[in-house]
């Protein structure tokens, strides 16, 4: 009798803490939050219980991305982020704004996101809510990682971009790209003149990253890469699942998509994993390599650093579920946008190629060539600029801090609207919409706080140098064998799925150049 007393006390007793910790995060915290930011001025637009401002940015983007732009302008700030340009017009600046239970404030002053970057890196990170809503996507890698958890996988994954190693990358570019262009230059002289140019770089840039970080050619990933833009595009709703307790468990059709999807994906990466961990185990190879999923399997081999942190499989999948995202889908983008901008602006695309061919002298590109390449730098930069993969940055305070003159409460998250800061006219000026590389000219011009593709401080983007490497040495050799304008049938109609992408692809025409 005493044990089932005991039993039923205990049964209570954590029914009772499931009751409470539910009603602080879904309510209490939340509230508290709110007194908090309203007290030092912070205010924003009414609330719903449990789902926040989410119906609302929903219709505000529904409505603004219904018709396709009247024609190619980068005004593009009310499209994507119309709750963000609508909002700060009532409540300024700064205001808070609640994606279901999770308060966000929005800030773009450039010395307080400097100091939240670099004095604040440590205790600031992502969410709960961030990280639920891509946990069958990229789950715990890198990008969704926090504290020791994201410290020591930055330092295991960071000599794969560094030094030396990020150099003898650039023959893979060339050789990948090659390929690539052979394939536009037969369909030329078959009779095809329009390509949907992001459609190659997406295979391109997939190719690459899969040859360079997992040695594995992109027949080998293709399938990955498909599986998980599918994934992608069903983790962009995430946060229309997430606002009630408990939804993610329910045996929901989007539920039941994204765990079958997420189990073929990882069943895929298994037989890579399995295949280099059998070379070793049969002594056909003496390591697992020393691209990143060979620095990941020979890490994990030490079993658990004098730290206490320890790689097991699951996290070895998630973090090349990471790469295989992250090292093609932006870098694609950004080859994707500049293709576009390049292609509608004849004389910059001219310029680069002149400078290109000065430079290169009809060679493929090599490191050293790079840096000669200021012009194609510039265009890159502004590309980034008008178009950065991330049109938001998130950070969430794991305590309470003090960020200029305002008292961050712990649980608060702070969201960085990277495309409102690149096209500011107070910052840029009165020509912040047009294509202008030159403004990136100057080696005076302090754009570096107010110019954030690849975030900034320990937490910027790790892959950031290969990224620019690639998009350069692949825009270097598409400029030097084709000459390209923009197709009568290309519609410019940004969306954001995770990323700012063009909804309808990006169509040129192509005209190849005599060597």
């Amino acid at each position: 009798m005493a044990m089932v007393v005991l039993v039923l006390v205990v049964c209570i007793f954590l029914s009772l803490k499931i009751a409470y910790e539910t009603l602080s995060s879904y309510w209490l915290t939340p509230r508290r939050i709110k007194k908090i930011m309203e007290k030092q001025g912070v205010r924003g637009p009414k609330s719903r219980f449990l789902v926040g401002n989410i119906l609302d940015m929903a219709s505000f983007v529904s409505k603004s991305t219904k018709n396709d732009m009247d024609s190619i302008q980068h005004d593009i700030v009310g499209r994507l982020l119309p709750h963000y340009v609508t909002w700060s017009k009532i409540y300024g600046k700064r205001f808070i704004y609640w994606n279901g239970i999770e308060p966000r404030m929005c800030l773009t002053e450039a010395e307080l996101i400097k100091e939240l970057f670099s004095k604040y890196s440590t205790v600031s990170g992502k969410s709960w809510l961030q990280q639920q809503g891509s946990k069958h996507f990229i789950g715990r890698g890198l990008l969704m990682a926090n504290g020791d958890a994201w410290y020591h996988q930055r330092h295991i994954v960071a000599p794969a971009f560094m030094g030396d190693k990020l150099k003898s990358y650039a023959g893979y570019m060339v050789e990948c790209t090659k390929g690539m262009l052979q394939s536009l230059g037969n369909a030329v002289e078959s009779g095809q003149t329009e390509f949907e140019i992001g459609e190659y770089m997406t295979r391109l840039t997939a190719d690459i990253i899969s040859r360079t970080e997992f040695d594995s050619s992109y027949e080998k990933g293709k399938q990955i890469f498909h599986l998980l833009t599918l994934l992608q595009n069903l983790c962009a709703q995430a946060s229309r699942h997430l606002c009630f307790p408990g939804s993610r468990f329910l045996p929901s059709k989007y539920n039941r998509d994204i765990k079958a999807l997420k189990m073929e994906v990882e069943r895929l990466l298994m037989e890579i994993i399995q295949s280099r961990k059998d070379c070793v185990e049969i002594g056909r190879s003496s390591s697992y390599g020393n691209d990143l999923l060979g620095i990941l399997l020979n890490e994990m081999q030490k079993k658990r650093s004098s730290n206490g942190f320890s790689l097991n499989l699951q996290l070895i999948m998630d973090e090349c579920k990471t790469f295989f995202f992250a090292g093609h889908e932006t870098t694609a983008l950004l080859l994707t946008w500049t293709s576009m901008l390049l292609a509608s602006n004849s004389s910059w695309q001219d310029k680069v190629r002149d400078e290109v061919n000065q430079v290169c002298k009809g060679d493929p590109p090599t490191v050293e060539h790079l840096p000669k390449l200021t012009l194609l730098n510039m265009v890159i930069n502004e590309s980034l600029r008008l178009y950065p993969p991330a049109s938001v940055l998130p950070r969430m305070a794991f305590e309470d801090f003090k960020l200029g003159d305002l008292h961050i409460p712990k649980g608060l998250s702070i969201w960085i609207p990277v495309l409102a800061i690149h096209h500011s006219e107070e910052i840029w000026g009165k020509d912040v919409n047009e294509f202008r590389p030159d403004r990136f000219a100057s080696k005076s011009f302090a754009a570096g706080r107010n110019f954030l593709p690849f975030a900034a401080g320990p937490r910027n983007c790790v892959g950031q140098s290969f990224a620019l490497m690639e998009a350069k040495i692949i825009l270097a050799m598409l400029i030097s064998k084709f000459r390209f304008t923009i197709s009568e049938n290309y519609r410019h109609a940004p969306v954001i799925v995770l990323t700012i992408k063009p909804k309808y692809g990006v169509q040129i025409k192509l005209t190849p150049l005599t060597p």
